[in-house]
């Protein structure tokens, strides 16, 4: 199969699971589990997974300086996008906080420096409006403890996920897959359990049973988004562009709203439908369009 067929594929997957993670995360926090304890959670199995995966994987080649890069982009990047996650998300909606995934594309078009055209410059802002219109309209409730502070913690994950989105790219020119996983994952494990230290355990989910719901949850999401999500994320950053790696979270949108809406976990609301209308108009006019307009040109 292509590079860039499976690079696009296993974008698909992670993203899909992104969404659920979304709600599955919403079903846990804070009842459960508090936010940074879920973040410590997420973090040390993520990293224990990945080192064990890697002793059936080739070898990978990586210099000392390279490992301690990757240490630190995991404890910054990682952690700090995370942390701001699971915060944001016990406080908003599902169907808000992967609004504000939204803005990823924009964060790294402005942070990789890409070249600029006016079909991006329209697209992302429409993407940065529909952001706009939810944050300047959705009130808290019974479904949103705290819908401003939610998300604006929404916002800060979306520019710390995208500040690692572009140096994890460049990094991996130079490292293996298995080698970023388990050096950023490591960092990040280690920063999430001195700020849990700080913060405290809170995690009234261990006194249930392994099949009760809240655990079946908690599994799913250590599983799935954050094992299996993470390890197909390497292969899209190495064979995509980055702002297209990042415009795939409006999968994530498409996935936690439509599973928000089944699960009662949101109400319909015109400015979200709006704010979504938004974002899909500005993914066509950043990537398709563009693209379809830069093949017109070369065959001319």
């Amino acid at each position: 199969m292509n590079r860039q067929v499976e690079a696009n594929l296993s974008m698909v997957v992670s993203k899909a699971l992104g969404g659920l993670n979304m709600n599955a995360l919403k079903y846990l926090l804070p009842l459960w589990i508090a936010p940074v304890t879920g973040v410590t959670f997420r973090l040390v199995f993520g990293a224990a997974a990945f080192w064990l995966i890697d002793i059936f994987c080739k070898p990978e080649n990586s210099t000392i300086r390279q490992k301690w890069q990757l240490f630190i982009l995991g404890a910054l990047g990682i952690y700090g996008y995370m942390f701001f996650y699971l915060l944001g998300i016990s406080k908003t909606t599902p169907v808000s906080s992967s609004i504000f995934v939204s803005l990823e594309p924009i964060w790294v078009f402005i942070i990789s420096k890409e070249k600029v055209t006016w079909m991006k410059v329209l697209g992302i802002g429409m993407g940065l409006g529909g952001a706009v219109l939810c944050i300047s309209t959705q009130p808290s409730d019974d479904l949103a403890s705290n819908a401003p502070l939610g998300n604006l913690m929404c916002l800060a994950s979306s520019l710390v996920y995208a500040v690692y989105l572009v140096f994890s790219n460049r990094l991996l020119k130079g490292v293996g897959d298995m080698t970023m996983l388990k050096y950023t994952f490591l960092g990040a494990a280690v920063m999430a359990v001195v700020v849990n230290t700080i913060y405290g355990f809170d995690a009234p989910i261990l006194k249930m049973s392994l099949f009760s719901t809240p655990m079946l949850v908690l599994l799913f999401v250590l599983v799935f988004p954050t094992t299996i999500s993470y390890l197909l994320l390497p292969l899209g950053l190495k064979y995509l562009k980055t702002t297209l790696v990042a415009i795939y979270g409006y999968l994530i949108l498409i996935v936690a709203t439509v599973t928000s809406f089944v699960l009662g976990q949101d109400r319909f609301s015109w400015t979200q439908l709006a704010a979504i209308v938004l974002i899909c108009a500005s993914v066509y006019l950043v990537e398709v369009a563009e693209s379809n307009k830069q093949i017109t040109s070369k065959l001319k």
